[in-house]
This record gives C-alpha cells, structure tokens and sequence, in this order.
C-alpha cells in the first residue's frame, strides 16, 4: 500500500518491487525492528539540494512526520563501522553512508561490506576539506571527483551520486558543478553532534531531543566515533517506541567516475596492497541475509523524487579565484592516521569541557562538522 502523505507536486509515490540489497530481510529481533518505512529514490541529475542546514536554494522537505533519514559521514572505521552495520541489521534498517575517498582507499573491503549489507553509499570528498568555499572551484571539482571515484574503486560497484559538503560548506558554484555532473547534495536538520560528545548516554539524549524538535529529518552521524557505535542500539529502540518510521535514501542512477582517476587510483590502490605485502584486510563476518517471510519486512513503497533544475549560481565573491589541485598519494599526502588526528583535533573542541551544540548556520558551516 502506498503512503498517502505527498507535500509537493513532484513526487510521485508508487510501490514496486525493490532489490535483494535494500529489500525485505529477517531480523534478528522482529518485534524491536525499525524496518524501512519509504524508500526515496531520488533522480539526481538537475543537482538537487536537500536538508535544512543551507543558506543556499534547497528543495522542500520530502518527509512527513516522525520520518527520518540516518546518515553516517568520515568512514569507513571498521572498529565502529562494522558495529554500526550489526546494529541497523538488527533493527533490520537502512542508513546512508557519505565516505571520504582517503579512508575508503584505506579500508576497501570496509566500503564493499557496507554495500553488501544494503546501505547507501554516496562521497564526502577526496580528504575532507574543512572550508570548501574558501579554496578554487578547480580544487573543489578534484576533491570531489577523486572521492567519487576513490569510494567507486573500493566498492567495486556503482555508488550513489550522493555527496555531503564538509562542514555543510556548500555555495553557488559548487552546488552548479553537482548540477553539471548529476549528484544530489544532502545537508541535515539534525547534528547529533557525535564529533564532541563522548558519552553514549548524552549522545543519544541530545539526538534523541533534536529530532522530536524537528518532528523527523535527516540526521546526521559519524561512523568514525565509539559514542556513535554504542549509543546507536538505544537510539533506534527509543525511536521505535516514539513511533518514528526510517525512510532510506536511493538513486535513481549510479555515479560514473572520471576514467582518468579511476585509472590514477587503481595504481595507487596496488601500490598499498604491495606495501601491506599481500595481506588481506579482515573478512566481514556478517551472513548474507535471506529473503524473509515476515509480513512487517516486506516491500516498502518508493517515492520518486524529480526535482527540477535550479538556476545556481557560476560565480561567488566567497569562491576563491586561484587553482590549487587536491594532493595526491604521489605528491605527499598524510597517511590515514594523520587524517583522522587532524579530524580527533579539529572536532573535539571544548571549553572546560562543555559542548558546543550547533546554534546556527554559521556555525554548521564554519568547518566544525
């Protein structure tokens, strides 16, 4: 049966027939199971933008009441990525995962087991810049399309065109570029921030509060943090009993990465599994999930979402003019343990060990998300 709610004249809802890798599923708990109330599949080739956190032209709002999107930003961590993965297959539900092209490279078979597990996978940038709007738009179209193609290369399967800026450091001619090349972006209406809370218990609090605030929305994550993978199983069980319903996100077409950097990155990729001297990374331990009989798991309906084209802006005065291109392997780039420091030291900003909560816009994009 489809969903009655429609808020706007282009989305066109339907049920059909989903595939095996975001279909029906057996949970290993039925009665606590989320599931997946709607699926969104979204056409993106005029570049949409969605989510609150923006002083750029968005789209409307696509959830009704009490729905929610989860999203998980920075990984793969497989510590904390693959807790998370069991967490949202017990609740038999769907996340969409914005993952930064250096980890990727880093933990390849990480990518393809969230994959596998039916989750949505879309980029979050080649090295996670904190201020995109402050560099070139040469160096932004290299960053992004070398985290596509990076996060492409480790899935060893066609990604979403789905991308999160850094710290929601969107603009004009940025969100201009996603429109030539077809990627939807995806801000949020609710910062769990996870990137300062170190105590699962507040996190969930917090997340828990935002998102009553907002009546639903999408939220935003970080698999990359232990507070995240241990307060998560609470998080979804209080959502479950506060009649909250998950929607997963999904793209009507795959993202097709530049030949040159597929081509750049697959060497690059060769080149670290000679150094790691053959050794294979850790074999997922999830089991592949058989179709299930349970009438609450079984096909969700589709909204299709067909935003139209924007007209975005070319220039901005806050665009830098000069061309300065994304560092590459060859050319000296921090190991993935020197990224995730710099990320440790950027994000854990406190004073006297109070946390900073998101007060505005300004603060979302000034590069501490």
């Amino acid at each position: 049966m489809t969903r009655p709610f429609v808020p706007f004249a282009f989305l066109v809802v339907l049920t059909a027939a989903i595939s095996p890798a975001s279909g029906a599923e057996t949970c290993s708990h039925p009665e606590s199971a989320l599931g997946v109330a709607r699926i969104v599949e979204i056409d993106t080739k005029s570049g949409p933008l969605f989510g609150d956190f923006s002083k750029q032209e968005k789209e409307p709002r696509f959830l009704g009441p009490k729905e929610v999107v989860l999203t998980f930003d920075d990984g793969p961590m497989p510590r904390y990525t693959k807790t998370i993965l069991d967490t949202l297959d017990e609740y038999c539900t769907k996340a969409t995962f914005f993952y930064v092209g250096e980890m990727a490279m880093a933990y390849p078979d990480m990518v393809k087991e969230v994959i596998d597990r039916g989750q949505t996978v879309g980029a979050h940038t080649w090295s996670h810049p904190f201020n995109l709007r402050r560099t070139s738009i040469d160096r932004f179209k290299d960053q992004l399309e070398r985290g596509f193609a990076a996060v492409a290369l480790a899935a060893g399967k066609p990604i979403s065109p789905f991308f999160r800026f850094p710290g929601l450091s969107d603009s004009g001619p940025m969100l201009a570029y996603l429109q030539e090349r077809g990627i939807a972006a995806f801000t949020v209406d609710v910062v769990s921030n996870d990137s300062y809370i170190s105590s699962p218990k507040r996190l969930e609090q917090r997340t828990l509060a935002k998102i009553e605030e907002k009546d639903g929305g999408i939220v935003l994550f970080h698999d990359i943090k232990a507070s995240t993978a241990k307060a998560l199983p609470n998080i979804l069980g209080e959502l479950k009993k506060r009649g909250y319903k998950i929607v997963q996100l999904r793209s009507k077409e795959s993202f097709t990465p530049l030949p040159v950097l597929t081509t750049e990155l697959e060497a690059e990729l060769a080149k670290a599994e000679a150094e790691r001297g053959g050794k294979p990374q850790p074999t997922p331990t999830f089991t592949v999930i058989a179709p299930s009989t349970l009438e609450a798991a079984s096909e969700p309906p589709v909204t299709e979402l067909a935003p139209p084209a924007r007209e975005r802006a070319k220039e901005d005065a806050s665009q830098a003019k000069t061309s300065e291109p994304a560092p590459s392997a060859e050319d000296g780039t921090k190991t993935v343990r020197h990224v995730r420091h710099r990320h440790r030291v950027r994000r854990k900003a406190r004073v006297s060990g109070t946390i900073h909560p998101v007060t505005s816009l300004g603060a979302a994009v000034s590069g501490r998300y």
